[in-house]
């Protein structure tokens, strides 16, 4: 069963010279897929990315996320669908430094009104599925960047998204943070049947996707699986990458 739907999508961006951002790009995402999107900078990814947010509107074509376009409801409507069907994680975390890690986390329940010991029986199954458990208390200044991320993904899934929705997220990491993200995203993935879509530079964290779409100039270049062998994949990502060009500053440096 498909989640997302993407279906000749176009965004033009108005101005004194129109910039075309994107040109017919159709893809679909099954669920219970991950599947990352690279391409070098100003390729289309983050706009690409926004659409599928709901947070900017095509020009032309649609987004479908389980059957519904979201394009065509009102602000609040938009509002809710997001808060319900999405889930977001971001390269600078998105933590409001004034809550605790579990404030944090449940933030999208309370938001919702959901009674405070099923908010407490969710909480405990998550963070400990983060490995987080032990700091729920902290607050977000207090914990290391790979635990931010992982009290971001926390809050991403909580509430059972249909997508969750991955802009950079081992950007602001080291290696092993990184490492350490991009397996939590896989196990989520693979034990709850989470359906994840991620725009990364970073070829090691592209490594761990069922599938990578390449961008460029706003079109789709062409899309890779993985198979059995992640080492391979790795490989094939890198050799992808260097014919896409763009600066080599754009490919993250290679540890897998």
């Amino acid at each position: 069963m498909s989640i997302l739907d993407v279906r000749h999508l176009e965004k033009i961006y108005e101005g004194k010279i129109a910039h075309r951002a994107l040109t017919n790009i159709n893809f679909t995402i099954d669920q219970g897929e991950f599947v990352g999107i690279m391409g070098p900078s100003g390729s289309g990814k983050t706009t690409l990315l926004n659409l599928i947010a709901t947070i900017d509107r095509p020009t032309s074509g649609e987004v479908l996320i389980n059957g519904k376009n979201p394009h065509i409801l009102n602000r609040k409507e938009t509002a809710l669908f997001r808060r319900h069907e999405l889930g977001f994680v971001f390269q600078h975390f998105n933590l409001l430094d004034t809550l605790t890690v579990e404030e944090n986390i449940v933030l999208p329940l309370t938001l919702d009104g959901v009674s405070v010991s099923e908010m407490e029986k969710k909480l405990q199954i998550v963070a400990k599925k983060l490995g987080i458990d032990q700091i729920l208390k902290k607050r977000s200044y207090e914990i290391s960047g790979g635990q931010m991320q992982r009290t971001a993904i926390a809050r991403a899934i909580i509430h059972q998204p249909s997508l969750i929705l991955a802009d950079e997220p081992t950007g602001n990491l080291d290696s092993k943070a990184s490492k350490d993200v991009m397996e939590t995203l896989t196990a989520i993935n693979k034990e709850d049947g989470a359906t994840a879509l991620m725009v990364t530079h970073d070829a090691v964290a592209a490594s761990y996707c069922h599938r990578v779409i390449f961008i460029k100039d706003g079109q789709l270049y062409n899309e890779i699986y993985r198979g059995d062998n992640r080492q391979a994949f790795f490989q094939k990502i890198i050799d992808m990458l260097a014919l896409l060009g763009g600066n080599s500053r754009d490919l993250s440096t290679v540890r897998v």
